[in-house]
């Protein structure tokens, strides 16, 4: 029967030789250290694994971080998921500059639970311990754990050990009743492969559950894999989750080229972010400002790559200060709101900050920027409504789906739906495929839409309204072609707007044709008479009317109101027919066709009198309106006219 696994993960920090491995192995039994090349040196390169039997027998996961600063991109890699930090600090050393610089990069991860170890205690006697002590509490000052407790250890001796296994007892209590928040998402540290079974990979699991035979996708790149098997601590499980070391034997990953730094996640996560905004905090080691626009190198989960940092809050920020930014960055990471990241200088000698993603997706047009941040600002705050409303202002899509708005805030669906049910927000479309946007974008939306066909018609009266898809270009969000037919179905009732086919009108616009306008199409009409089956095209009829070339998209409009009132037909491409002329060209071809059966453009072009050209654009023209039907050169009727 297998253990029972506590959802926490207790990792190591603190500088080189330190203590840090040989601790693990005196709670756990365990050597993390793996690489012959660690065990030569004595020093741990790789991230280690390992687990935890608490005094009630209970399972904890346990990653050792190396401590070197040559290593520093893999202690970032394993201490993303820290729920429980053991900070090691050996009795004969004390503080050390590492020792600085990992308790900066746990205060920046948001791990708010830990204990500081004073290791090696047998090299040392209480008043040197004592001394340790005040320098932890010096170095705590004003991080996640400066009220952490403090216990001197042995690993040799086994000094204080039993005392460290209640503390770490008394800090898990209650983990397995936290909630599992937001989509499954592993971060992988290791990918190999075992002979017999394929692809494995490990990592430590965020948000809810997967279990075995669930479809998951892999960020960057998207390509979809499917769990094969699962294993927590070396056994075999159903299910596993939030706050576990998770194995996953995968299916349809033997061709991909899966590294540290991919997301095996929630097939609902579709994509990387190449653009985010976050709050971002500069330590007081990088002793020097952050400035707007530099280059800076980024750690999220286990991914590490280059960013720009856009300061969103004044042009830089301060050591020890907090301000909002945006993040653009070399190579896409897949994130969701509330991941935690760190930052070092560029050449990664120096780590000067880290922070919070409150938006995975940020816009690159942020203007005006003030009103952005105070956005960003909202959806920082405790989660409802408000923040719902702040992130779709966010985005450059008008609206979203619950679905969208649930992964967005990295909340679950039920939460999302309770709290769409407000004055703020808005939604249109069937209840199967519902949108939702601000009550304000869509009031500002309204009012835009009016005005665009109040200009419109006044501009071209003659028109019965604008064009769908050109209406859709020239609003100033994105929307989905599904959301624009709900939203234009919805608008038609609250803002007296008409659907005519393709086009949208004002309820009060009619085309009406002005004295000269009347004028101009009774002469066009004569033009069209006169020529009967030869009629000229758009160029010439203007150069008869005296019109210039200039204002031929005038004279089109005429034509094309003229259509609307049957009083002339489009045949082809600025080719009209008067309308008498054309009913006369339909009889005489239905009359043949009737008498033979089937007609040559040649012979319809003898019957017609009239050239080529001519007998083709109408044969054409009723193809086109199913009068009849073409077989090689000849048609015939489709339809019994």
């Amino acid at each position: 029967m297998a253990a029972q696994v506590v959802h926490a993960i207790i990792g190591t920090a603190g500088h080189i030789d330190h203590g840090k491995t040989a601790l693990i192995k005196a709670l756990t039994g365990q050597d993390t250290d793996r690489l012959q090349e660690e065990k030569d040196r004595g020093i741990s390169i790789e991230l280690g694994f390992a687990w935890m039997t608490l005094p009630d027998g209970r399972r904890a996961g346990v990653v050792d971080v190396p401590g070197h600063e040559r290593f520093i991109r893999n202690m970032l890699a394993g201490a993303h998921g820290i729920d429980l930090v053991l900070f090691t600090i050996a009795a004969d050393d004390g503080v050390m500059p590492q020792s600085e610089e990992h308790l900066d990069i746990i205060h920046l991860l948001g791990t708010a639970r830990g204990i500081f170890v004073i290791t090696k205690a047998d090299l040392a006697d209480r008043q040197r311990i004592d001394e340790v002590r005040e320098e932890i509490t010096i170095l705590a000052d004003g991080t996640t754990l400066e009220n952490a407790p403090v216990i001197a250890v042995s690993a040799l001796d086994g000094t204080g050990l039993d005392a460290l296994r209640e503390a770490i007892a008394g800090q898990l209590e209650g983990f397995d009743h936290r909630r599992p928040a937001g989509l499954f998402r592993l971060p992988l540290d290791r990918v190999f492969t075992i002979k017999g079974h394929g692809v494995v990979v490990t990592g430590t699991a965020i948000g809810a559950e997967v279990a075995i035979g669930q479809r998951l996708r892999v960020l960057p790149g998207g390509d979809e894999v499917r769990v094969r098997s699962l294993q927590v601590h070396n056994e075999p499980v159903e299910r596993a989750g939030l706050g576990q070391r998770v194995a996953i034997n995968l299916s349809g990953a033997e061709r991909l080229e899966l590294r540290r730094g991919m997301v095996i996640c929630d097939e609902r996560i579709d994509q990387a972010a190449s653009r985010f905004d976050a709050r971002l905090e500069i330590r007081p080691a990088a002793k020097r400002a952050l400035k707007n626009h530099q280059r800076v190198r980024l750690f999220l989960g286990t991914a590490e790559t280059q960013a720009r940092v856009i300061v969103l809050e004044g042009g830089e920020i301060a050591p020890k200060d907090r301000a909002l930014a945006q993040l653009v960055l070399d190579d896409p990471i897949a994130m969701l709101k509330d991941d935690r990241f760190v930052i070092r200088d560029e050449t990664n000698v120096r780590t000067l900050g880290g922070g919070i993603v409150l938006n995975p997706f940020g816009r690159s047009s942020r203007r005006p920027v003030e009103a952005y941040a105070q956005q960003l600002r909202t959806v920082a705050e405790p989660f409802g409504p408000a923040a719902i409303e702040a992130m779709i202002n966010l985005q450059e899509s008008f609206a979203l789906t619950l679905a969208r708005i649930a992964l967005l805030l990295n909340r679950p669906d039920s939460e999302v739906e309770a709290a769409l049910h407000d004055s703020r927000l808005t939604g249109f479309g069937s209840s199967e495929e519902a949108s939702f946007t601000t009550v304000a974008r869509w009031n500002d939306l309204k009012g835009r839409v009016v005005k665009l066909l109040t200009d419109f018609h006044r501009q071209q009266p003659l028109v019965p309204g604008i064009e769908l898809e050109e209406l859709r270009s020239h609003l100033p969000q994105s929307i989905s072609t599904r959301d624009f037919r709900a939203m234009v179905e919805r608008m038609s009732s609250e803002a007296g707007l008409v659907r005519e086919d393709s086009r949208l009108r004002l309820q009060s616009h009619r085309v009406k044709l002005t004295a000269a306008q009347d004028d101009l199409s009774a002469r066009v009409e004569r033009i069209l008479k006169e020529a009967h089956f030869q009629p000229p095209e758009l160029k010439q009829i203007a150069e008869q009317l005296h019109i210039p070339a200039a204002e031929l998209t005038r004279l089109r409009t005429l034509l094309a109101a003229m259509e609307r009132e049957n009083r002339v037909v489009r045949v082809g491409v600025d080719l009209f027919f008067g309308r008498e002329a054309l009913a006369a060209a339909k009889a005489k071809l239905i009359e043949r066709l009737r008498l033979d059966g089937q007609i040559s453009a040649a012979a319809y072009r003898d019957l017609l009198g009239a050239s080529r050209k001519f007998a083709i654009a109408l044969l054409d023209y009723f193809d086109h309106t199913g009068l009849t039907l073409r077989t090689g050169d000849q048609r015939k009727l489709r339809v019994q006219a």
